[in-house]
Formats: C-alpha cells, structure tokens, sequence
C-alpha cells in the first residue's frame, strides 16, 4: 500500500483546487485560501498540451483570462513566481508574455506597484496578429516602420498637446520615472518607453490613431527586444522624452511634433547600430581609452 502522498499533494497545491487518484485514493487540495478574488479567477494552470518553451502560451493564455473575465480591466497580477506556479509555466516565461502584452498596451507595469490589466476607458487595442502577417508576407522594411511611426507619432504628439489633461501627464511623467530608474535595465526601459508613447498617443483624445499606435508599438517591441540590451546611452533617450513631455505640457504643438520627431530619428540611428554591432559589422565606438565601448542607442 502506497503510504507517502506528499509529493502528489504537491502537485496538487501547485495546480490550485485539483484532484487526483494515487493508488485508488483520491487526493484533493485547495491552494486557493488566502487569495484575492482575482487570483481566485485565474488559478487555473496553462493546459499541459499547450505547455511550451516561448511566451506565446502565456500570451494566449492571458488574453482567454482576460476575454472571460477571469481578469478584468483594473485587476492587477499576482506576484510574478506565485503567477508563474498558478499557470504552470517558468518565471522568465512569463515575465517575456507580460512584457509583450505591456507593449500591446493590454497591461501596465507601474512602478513599485506591480503590473495591471489597461482599463478599458484607457487604451484601445487592435490585434496585432493581422499586421505581423502582412510583415511576413510582403517583407516590411525598418524604413517603412519608421516612416509609418514617424506619420503617427508626430501626429498624435500634437493632438496630445492640444487635449492632454492632468491624469494624461501624470501618466507619462511616471513612464519617464520608470525610463531614469531603468538605465540600468535595457528590457524594463524599453517596457517604460513603449508605454510613454502609448500615454502620448492615449492624450491625443482619438481613439483610432491610440489603437493603430498601440499596434504599431507592439510590431516594434518585437524588433526592438532583441537588440535593446545592447544599448548603452538610455540616459539621453530619457531626457528626448522628458522634452516630449515638457512640450505637451506647455501645450507647444509644434514644439511636441519637433522634439518627437527628433526623438524618432535618433531612435531609428540608435536602433541601427545596434543592429550593426550585433552583426559584427562594425565594432562598438572606442570609450576613449583605446578600449572597445558600446554603441550608443536611443530607444
């Protein structure tokens, strides 16, 4: 007769309220006492067959919680290793999954508060699936990306300009603290840039051009997280998007236009060098020492 059923019960807490027959006996736990309600809803685990190596899963996964109410706008997410034990999955899983749904503008990394679900009088979001097909299919240059964020950007930081209110501001002024306390921490900075532009976007007051930035935010994520930790001059992309702000706040159109134009073609020559270094086909700038240095990127 079977008599240590610890190891099972583990398993069982892991997996929350769950069932099991060990040796003809059934074994119950609930790991669910002392949660929120929140944490409550989405205690249930990635299924085991959709279980994988990427953050794909936990994309999808999160996006069911959130498409059925298991998390609702406003909830924030359980402590990143009790979420990871929750759904099943490794911790850096799960921190890639949430960092790409923090550029789709679906969720929002507040500093020392932890990461929660947009409001849905916040950001709008579109799919970015459709457009990471056209990519595919028709070859997008960084050129066209750049061109096509350039046309956004501009516009939306005039618009911003013109209509942002207090809780906008407030809003970007946090994403620019999160910018400073990140320098040292390329993928939580860019995580922090992503969002200003998507505050800026948000205070335009229109909800269609939000959306297609949000879009359009995402598909550069992508591109940008692997090559981010290899910028190293952050500190002066934090200050290009304080003047961003500053602007906005003077309510300066054509101020906010200029210095986010400025802001996007420093970030597309900083974006270009990482990719060249990461190829190898140029060095990293000397650091004035004689000594290979980094190159500097503005993101």
């Amino acid at each position: 007769m079977c008599s240590d059923l610890r190891g099972w019960c583990r398993v069982a807490e892991l997996y929350g309220t769950a069932h099991f027959s060990f040796c003809g006996q059934d074994i119950s736990s609930d790991n669910t006492k002392g949660m929120t309600d929140s944490e409550k809803r989405i205690s249930k685990p990635i299924d085991s067959e959709r279980r994988g190596t990427t953050s794909e899963e936990v994309i999808s996964r999160l996006r069911e919680m959130i498409h059925g109410g298991e998390l609702r706008p406003g909830d924030r997410l359980p402590p990143e290793r009790d979420f990871a034990k929750m759904l099943g999955v490794s911790r850096p899983t799960l921190r890639a999954g949430i960092r790409s749904l923090s550029a789709m503008g679906v969720l929002k990394s507040r500093q020392g508060a932890g990461t929660f679900v947009v409001k849905t009088d916040e950001q709008p979001t579109l799919d970015i699936s459709p457009l990471h097909l056209m990519a595919s299919l028709h070859g997008f240059t960084a050129d066209e990306m750049f061109e096509a964020r350039l046309a956004l950007e501009m516009s939306v930081a005039g618009f911003a300009a013109e209509r942002a209110t207090g809780d906008h501001m407030a809003t970007m002024s946090e994403e620019i603290t999160g910018m400073f306390a990140s320098l040292d921490d390329p993928e939580q900075f860019l995580i922090h840039d992503v969002q200003f532009h998507q505050a800026v976007a948000a205070a335009s007051g229109n909800r269609i051009l939000t959306a297609l930035v949000n879009m359009v935010s995402k598909l550069l994520f992508d591109v940008r997280i692997k090559t981010v930790k290899r910028a190293t001059d952050l500190k002066q992309s934090a200050e290009m998007h304080r003047s961003i702000y500053n602007a906005i706040r003077k309510h300066d159109v054509e101020a906010a236009r200029e210095a986010m134009r400025v802001h996007l073609i420093n970030a597309k020559r900083g974006w270009e060098l990482e990719e060249a270094v990461g190829v190898g086909s140029i060095s990293p700038p000397s650091d004035g020492n004689g000594n290979g240095g980094h190159a500097s990127s503005k993101t």
